[in-house]
């Protein structure tokens, strides 16, 4: 067995993940992202980031912004999660899987803080995300939400722009059994000052959003209501317009803060994405 494989067999093994025992490994707070953070040197702060949450929409919504950004000339790093065949699926730059040498070298060098500080198998990957972007100097990460928003090991971030695409019922013991309750969960990802796009309009949480945006002084769009137009796309379906719509709307938030991407490289990102 390689050493990156006896690496990701201890990762696997050693540290509780949800798809495993499922609510156990989901944390009722913060702490420990924070406190490896902390002990990693903050690299969550030294990064420019999209954060994303919502039901469903969300991997196809961040493939898309990488790939509009990439399509720009700029150097953009990808967490997603769950992954397919291959844990470094979860974590890219510019569509490259991270090196088996890196995974190695962070856990060895890291293991004392898991031995203490006993991390879920989702924290510690978020930890290496966020180190493996800093370390490759990337422009921009557009970060995806693994469960909820509001207590995700990812929302310790302060994003250019926030997003969140559709709310649908799920993981309901976890996060609540009404759309009000999800959508709340979800919204814990708007932060002070930060502007919020939230993809798709519904009648039982667009109240919610508007309120707690209100509240953070957080600009709110809706990018059904404010982009009607439909999109040449690569990856083929109704919902895939409206999460193109989301990304579309992303990133003339950006254009607005002095990114620089074309309708041009817009065109040509959204088509890529097979």
């Amino acid at each position: 067995m390689s050493k990156y494989q006896e690496t990701i067999s201890f990762l696997f093994s050693q540290l509780p993940q949800y798809q495993k025992i499922g609510g156990k490994a989901y944390k009722a707070d913060l702490n420990n992202i924070i406190e490896i953070c902390e002990l990693i040197g903050n690299p969550q702060e030294n990064i420019k980031t999209i954060h994303v949450a919502g039901s469903n929409g969300k991997g196809s919504t961040t493939h898309m912004l990488a790939s509009i950004l990439q399509e720009a000339g700029y150097k953009v790093g990808l967490y997603t999660s769950p992954h397919l065949k291959d844990f470094r699926e979860r974590i890219k730059i510019n569509g490259k899987k991270i090196s088996k040498k890196k995974v190695v070298e962070f856990v060895e060098q890291h293991q004392e803080i898991f031995d203490r500080i006993k991390p879920s198998f989702f924290e510690w990957t978020v930890a290496l995300a966020f180190s493996h972007f800093q370390s490759k100097k990337t422009d921009i990460n557009i970060i995806e939400t693994g469960l909820g928003g509001r207590l995700d090991s990812t929302n310790i971030l302060k994003p250019i722009v926030s997003v969140i695409t559709n709310i649908s019922l799920e993981h309901t013991s976890v996060l609540g059994d009404t759309l009000e309750l999800i959508a709340k969960e979800k919204a814990g990802i708007i932060k002070e000052n930060t502007p919020i796009v939230i993809g798709k309009s519904q009648v039982e949480t667009e109240p919610i959003f508007r309120e707690i945006a209100n509240k953070k002084n957080a600009p709110i769009h809706f990018s059904d209501k404010e982009i009607t137009k439909n999109f040449e796309l690569g990856l083929k379906g109704k919902i895939q317009q409206e999460n193109a719509r989301t990304a579309v709307q992303t990133i003339k938030l950006l254009n607005r803060k002095g990114w620089e991407i074309s309708d041009k490289n817009i065109k040509e990102g959204l088509s890529k994405v097979v």
